[in-house]
């Protein structure tokens, strides 16, 4: 107990958004230090032993173009994770990375987790960062930590409706006086539309192309609904038929085209929240609206593709992708509000 205080003195907290796409670390009092993708990269030695090489961007730079000692491994999958080695090792990078490769810093640690993990799920996450040398660490919900990131007081007694569209999964929540009233978590998020699209390129231009590519062609022509202009963008892949590199215009209906069914699927997700809402917070969710993060809020129109189906005003939060970050970040600042909504042991 005395060597947890002495270390204590030493350390720097930290809150970590642990998504399947990106991993975002804010330091207390210092704001965002890292932002980078969940991606590590190890190399398999002599005896099956593996070296991890490089984590984050530098990581996934080597996707698709290693050689067969070396993988590119993203150990978070469907918002949970998948590879808890890879994860702790990950999360072990991060932390020397924002403490400056010191292993005298033992931190406090926010993780935020998407609604509905498990209790064994979320012991994974727990003790994949105190392997990787956290002293505590706190868990809060997703949902939760998008609201706050996206400016609403969520003390306050009205309903409040986030979506957060992230990598692997698609929270939906309902907030009011502090607490989440009704929440959902899907696995239909930013992965599921690039897999959409790298099947559909297959299937209708038979053209095999990966899973960086198809997140190009969704950040840059994506559209839930038809442009009055169409965008293009050009992608080489492999011709499925004869084996060789080839060249192919897409647009953005294209895009939309591929990514249909995903989408459909979050805006059912949505229908169902929305059917299962008190009558009370019915009327603020009206009048406030629904606020979309998380990097699928930037697909072009989604807001109007939601809005219409579900006939409520949907607006994007400001920087929809650091929303969840700036939410574990502010629970960070603020201890009583930690407390209120953290899970910790």
């Amino acid at each position: 107990m005395i060597l947890n205080k002495l270390i204590g003195l030493f350390s720097n907290d930290l809150s970590i958004d642990l998504g399947t796409a990106n991993t975002i670390v804010i330091a207390k009092g210092k704001g965002i230090i890292i932002n980078e993708p969940s991606v590590v990269a190890v190399k398999t030695e002599k005896y099956g032993q593996q070296k991890v090489l490089a984590v984050g961007q530098e990581a996934k730079d080597m996707v698709g173009k290693t050689p067969g000692n070396i993988k590119a491994i993203r150990p978070m999958k469907d918002g949970v994770i998948a590879d808890f080695d890879m994860t702790e090792k990950m999360i072990r990078k991060f932390i020397e990375k924002a403490h400056g490769r010191s292993s005298l810093i033992s931190p406090r640690i926010i993780i935020c987790v998407p609604y509905g993990l498990t209790q064994v799920e979320r012991k994974a996450v727990r003790e994949s960062a105190l392997s990787a040398g956290a002293r505590e660490v706190f868990l809060i919900e997703e949902p939760m930590a998008a609201a706050i990131g996206a400016g609403i007081e969520i003390r306050e007694p009205q309903g409040n409706l986030v979506v957060d569209i992230g990598g692997g999964t698609t929270e939906i929540g309902v907030v009011s006086l502090g607490g989440l009233v009704l929440s959902k978590s899907i696995r239909t998020a930013g992965d599921k539309l690039d897999k959409a699209i790298v099947d559909y390129v297959k299937k209708n231009y038979n053209l095999l192309i990966g899973e960086r590519t198809a997140e190009e062609i969704k950040i840059n022509i994506g559209t839930a609904v038809p442009l009055e202009e169409n965008l293009r963008i050009t992608i080489t892949g492999r011709d499925n038929v004869e084996g060789l590199l080839s060249s192919i215009e897409l647009t953005s209906e294209d895009a939309r085209e591929a990514m249909k069914e995903p989408l459909r699927e979050i805006a059912e997700a949505l229908k169902e929240v929305l059917e299962d809402m008190p009558p009370d917070l019915s009327g603020d969710i009206v009048n406030h609206g629904i606020i979309l993060t998380g990097g699928g809020a930037l697909i072009r129109q989604l807001d109007k593709y939601l809005s219409d189906i579900v006939k409520i005003p949907t607006y994007v939060a400001d920087e929809p992708l650091l929303a969840v970050a700036r939410g574990t970040g502010r629970a960070l600042e603020e201890i009583d509000l930690l407390q209120d909504l953290s899970d910790s042991e």
